[in-house]
């Protein structure tokens, strides 16, 4: 069944039915019948090809991320669930976990918050007023996913904002509606091909290779390195480091830099969220934790701020909780004045 394209994102029902249209092509492949009559070079060289994808496919489930295939299966689900709605004259909804509701959150030892199996959840309708402009922007969100995973390529958070920054009014509404995506289809953020810009530095006894090949060498000189944009694309990562230092501030990053921390303390890694991490610093120490298991301590400041900074990467937080899997490190362990110790001054 082709899906019928209708207004303004006729594009993406168009490329939903191209889609298929490959499938059935690479079917009739696999039966011995190379697509267009081609010759055995360019059969080999599709099956060199096809190669390659597995192998990337392979690579980005090590990563934990969910494959293409089944990202793409879970939109097109959502899709047919759409146009099933609209053929038995009902109006469409979008089903999506509560993500603010501490009824729906669990704590593990050894994950930290999680968003539990059976969670309630709140309804995305297309036939209220209160809600008809978010279910539009979700199903254009969706379309522009759909296109960036098919075709292998990615797209920030502020780009997808710039593609009509007037409808969607500010950065702060994309945000949300991708986590809202990325809960309502179970994928981690990073399987949908968006990126967010980091803000978070590196610095230490680190090496790595970039997706695009970029060769990256942290030093422990007084120069940082930003964290890169595509975590799960970093590979070949190399360090003698003894153990990670999350530091809260920028400021007190920047002052172990200049008193030559890395060096008195050489091998080690020094990594700064500038405050509340965002997710690609967060996924930078998680990374780092599951390839090396080196300790990973918190430097944060002994008041209710600081313990909230460091339990975000100890333990997550409520809005991320449905991939706490992905960017949890309850093994963290808090470095610093205490206030404990304040008492015991005393």
């Amino acid at each position: 069944m082709a899906f019928a394209p209708m207004g303004p994102e006729a594009s993406f029902f168009e490329v939903l039915d191209q889609h298929r249209a490959s499938l059935l092509a690479a079917l009739r492949r696999g039966g011995g019948e190379p697509a267009g009559g081609g010759t055995p070079q360019a059969s080999s060289f599709n099956l060199k090809k096809a190669l390659r994808s597995v192998c990337e496919e392979r690579k980005r489930e090590a990563c934990g991320e969910t494959p293409s295939s089944e990202v793409l299966a879970s939109i097109e689900s959502v899709i047919q669930d759409i146009i099933t709605s609209v053929a038995k004259n009902e109006a469409p909804t979008f089903t999506i976990g509560n993500r603010s509701s501490w009824e729906n959150i669990k704590f593990e030892d050894s994950v930290g918050l999680q968003m539990v199996t059976h969670c309630t959840t709140r309804k995305i309708k297309s036939d209220s007023l209160k809600s008809v402009k978010k279910f539009a922007l979700i199903l254009k969100i969706l379309s522009k996913i759909y296109k960036l995973v098919q075709s292998n390529t990615y797209a920030t958070k502020r780009d997808i904002y710039y593609t009509d920054s007037q409808l969607f009014g500010n950065q702060t509404v994309v945000d949300n509606i991708i986590n809202d995506i990325s809960c309502m289809l179970k994928v981690p953020r990073m399987s949908l091909h968006i990126l967010s810009t980091s803000k978070g530095l590196i610095a230490g006894n680190l090496r790595y290779i970039e997706e695009d090949g970029t060769r990256v060498h942290c030093t422990c000189g007084a120069t940082a390195v930003a964290v890169p944009s595509n975590i799960q694309g970093i590979r070949n990562l190399i360090t003698d480091a003894k153990f990670l230092l999350i530091v809260e501030k920028d400021a007190t990053f920047q002052r172990l830099l200049d008193d030559n921390f890395c060096n008195r303390m050489s091998p080690c890694i020094m990594i700064t969220g500038k405050g509340v991490p965002d997710l690609n610093t967060r996924l930078l120490v998680k990374k780092l934790w599951d390839t090396f298991h080196i300790p990973v301590f918190a430097l944060v400041d002994a008041d209710p701020h600081g313990i909230e900074i460091m339990c975000i990467y100890k333990y997550g937080s409520m809005a991320m909780s449905f991939e706490a899997h992905n960017l949890t490190v309850p093994a963290i362990r808090w470095l610093g004045l205490l206030p404990s110790d304040i008492k015991r001054w005393k």
